[in-house]
């Protein structure tokens, strides 16, 4: 096959990757600063694109468009979270924490099996169908924008912890917390604002992704062990790691996909998982201990 196939095939997996590699940025926001493992990522994910559904039937709202405020959504309830249950564990033993928000995630799953069912639910768009040519690249409109629009979401992530005082306020408390209380950093609430971010993030995530796939609730479970593939193949904690994870996870999919079959896809991606921890085990751009 001529060469510009394969190069289709890589640039749709990568548009979808920068969709991935988003929902593996919240996760790893939450991680690298309050060091509790979100174990109700992927419910929290399938939870935005609920709603991002639920927007589009009621207000005929595109997902470009509920994204804003699917994330406000998310934020409310990652700050509640918390600041009511999860506060009261990041200082004990990391087995209580996952039965803690492994509890959480099963209450949300079930929560949207009841509400929703266990039936896939789309949205239909006006450009569902449509291709956007870009010299020898043929590329589905819809991942175009996905796309697009995650790489906005994280640069305004990523420049928020860079130029904000806000932002450095929680850096200062991923890097030392004991040094960030002592200076009167509100750690607590830094801890709750950065759960909220995550869960934010993640919930933006879960929108742009109705633009790719059907929603049902039986993709929470996927989507956390997903998260936790790229993060890890990123770098525990990276910002920057859970972007190129989620891209080469996404690259390494399509790929897969198409020169095997698509039921092989999820066998690449652990594969890819086993060669990075024997090579490089803290991750393409984690930093060694």
């Amino acid at each position: 096959m001529p060469f510009d196939f394969y190069l289709n095939i890589v640039a749709s997996g990568l548009l979808t990757g920068l969709v991935y590699g988003l929902a593996a940025l919240g996760l790893s926001v939450i991680f690298g600063v309050v060091r509790v493992v979100n174990f109700a990522h992927g419910e929290m994910m399938v939870a935005g694109m609920y709603g991002s559904v639920l927007l589009a039937g009621w207000a005929g709202l595109d997902p470009l468009l509920s994204a804003p405020l699917v994330a406000a959504a998310l934020f409310a309830f990652g700050w509640l979270l918390q600041r009511g249950v999860v506060n009261r564990f990041v200082e004990r033993p990391e087995h209580m924490q996952f039965i803690l928000l492994l509890g959480i995630a099963t209450i949300i799953l079930n929560a949207m099996l009841m509400l929703f069912g266990p039936d896939s639910r789309n949205i239909m768009l006006p450009y569902s169908f449509d291709t956007v040519e870009i010299g020898p690249l043929l590329l589905d409109a819809v991942k175009v924008r996905a796309g697009i629009a995650a790489v906005l979401v994280a640069a305004a992530l990523f420049a928020y912890f860079r130029f904000t005082r806000t932002g450095k306020a929680i850096r200062a408390c991923a890097d030392n917390p004991l040094g960030a209380r002592v200076v009167g950093l509100n750690i607590d609430g830094l801890y709750a604002l950065t759960f909220g971010l995550g869960a934010a993030v993640v919930g933006v995530a879960g929108a742009l992704m109705t633009l790719l796939v059907d929603s049902r609730p039986q993709l929470a479970p996927e989507y956390t062990l997903l998260s936790f593939v790229i993060v890890i193949v990123g770098g525990l904690g990276s910002l920057p790691g859970a972007l190129l994870g989620g891209v080469l996870i996404g690259v390494t999919e399509a790929l897969a996909g198409f020169l095997l079959m698509p039921s092989m896809k999820s066998l690449f991606t652990y594969l890819v998982l086993i060669l990075v921890l024997l090579l490089r085990p803290q991750g393409l751009l984690g930093k060694r201990a």
